[in-house]
């Protein structure tokens, strides 16, 4: 084979390399920047990993902007409750509370999530 043909695309391969590299590096891939169901998916994965006693701040940094929420105060308490879409019920193009997983916080701390997390900021 040719010198220069083998010069030519070793360059090439090279110079799509750094542009893959500064794409990844460069391209933050946030929440917000996520189709619907990428995110959907991420959600699941990272609500999975939580703990008790995470702050809202780290929550908001990890998983971005709820796609529904609710808030009260009750008894010198801040009760907010956050929804994140984590499945997929119907093709509306409407998130939905059935179709996410309720996160709920006291004074700014999670203190549960899941299906009894909404239910517990009810009747709390």
């Amino acid at each position: 084979m040719n010198k220069k043909v083998v010069k030519r695309i070793v360059i090439g391969v090279g110079m799509y390399a750094v542009f893959v590299m500064a794409v990844i590096t460069l391209y933050p891939d946030t929440p917000q920047n996520m189709d619907w169901e990428d995110r959907q998916e991420y959600n699941k994965i990272q609500i999975s990993k939580l703990e008790l006693g995470l702050q809202k701040k780290q929550i908001l940094e990890l998983l971005g902007s709820p796609d529904i929420t609710e808030a009260k105060r009750n008894d010198n308490s801040e009760l907010q409750v956050m929804f994140y879409r984590t499945h997929h019920r119907q093709a509306d193009g409407i998130t939905t509370e059935d179709e996410c997983t309720a996160l709920l916080f006291k004074n700014n701390e999670l203190i549960a999530w899941g299906d009894s997390a909404y239910q517990s900021f009810i009747d709390g």
